[in-house]
């Protein structure tokens, strides 16, 4: 099942996305969100066809809002994929790289991606977005299959100068309006198991940057959910971002940073396809 969240005159409504057409799941409920779809999972699949049977409407990516607020934890990986952790000169980790991102970081689907006055070291990094859908602590990698709710696209863009700043990369992917999220929620069933195996892209003014295969990945999605769980407990909506393939802008030879006026596209395939243009502060 693929899910949306449209913005509406009356608040947020939860729709399922089916060829083209969205179909609110909750018609007589205003602000419902994908911690609906959570909680009620059963029920919509139960209710699925009649659903579907209702009037649809055309798709309007420029609707989509956030999966819900106020958001939960937002786990990031770092160096996940072994060429990325190549051009950035980096050492092979024996463990994940982890970061955090802030709610105030991220924008909406489509929404302009700021580039800040204070730096001009913008950069561009498609990853595959995991959103949690049950309480998960101290679990192994099978168990931490039936923690994944739905997978979505992510653009966590970086300020290098200011990743570069301290060991800990916080402040680099925290600047206010950088980090772009999916407007499509994937349930697991729709795409490979672990969404291994789907090629992943960013293109900038319609040229490829970036473009990987999410099987590359050295912690894969359940590794990835095991490892968290065993210092964290992951709750209902809470968010992971799995990490880039090569091609990010500053290991570039000359280096390629994001100007206002770029077009910055993230695809996933089976899965989401983003557009974000990029503003100056």
């Amino acid at each position: 099942m693929k899910f949306v969240v449209i913005k509406s005159l009356n608040g947020t409504k939860l729709s399922i996305l089916h060829e083209g057409l969205t179909y609110d799941v909750y018609p007589q409920k205003n602000n419902t969100n994908l911690l609906d779809a959570i909680n009620n999972f059963e029920e919509i699949k139960e209710n699925e066809k009649k659903i579907l049977s209702t009037k649809g409407e055309i798709f309007n990516r420029e609707k989509t809002t956030f999966p819900f607020v106020p958001l939960g934890k937002i786990i990031c990986l770092g160096l996940n994929y072994l060429d990325h952790v190549k051009e950035g000169g980096y050492e092979v980790p024996s463990y994940p790289a982890l970061f955090v991102r802030f709610p105030s970081s991220l924008i909406e689907p489509n929404q302009k991606m700021i580039k800040p006055k204070i730096s001009e070291k913008l950069d561009y990094e498609a990853e595959l977005m995991v959103l949690i859908g049950k309480k998960t602590k101290d679990v192994d990698e099978k168990e931490a299959e039936k923690s994944v709710f739905a997978y979505t696209v992510f653009n966590d863009g970086s300020v290098r100068d200011y990743q570069k700043k301290t060991h800990q990369w916080t402040p680099g992917k925290n600047f206010d309006g950088t980090g772009a999220m999916g407007s499509i929620y994937v349930t697991p069933d729709e795409v490979p198991l672990g969404a291994s195996g789907l090629k992943i892209q960013s293109k900038v003014n319609n040229q490829v940057m970036q473009e990987a295969n999410t099987s590359e990945m050295m912690w894969p999605v359940f590794k990835t959910i095991s490892t968290l769980s065993k210092f964290a407990t992951l709750e209902k909506g809470d968010l992971i971002v799995m990490g880039t393939p090569p091609g990010v802008g500053h290991a570039r030879n000359p280096a390629f940073f994001l100007k206002e006026g770029d077009i910055v596209e993230t695809i996933i395939d089976k899965i989401d396809h983003i557009t974000n243009k990029v503003v100056n502060e």
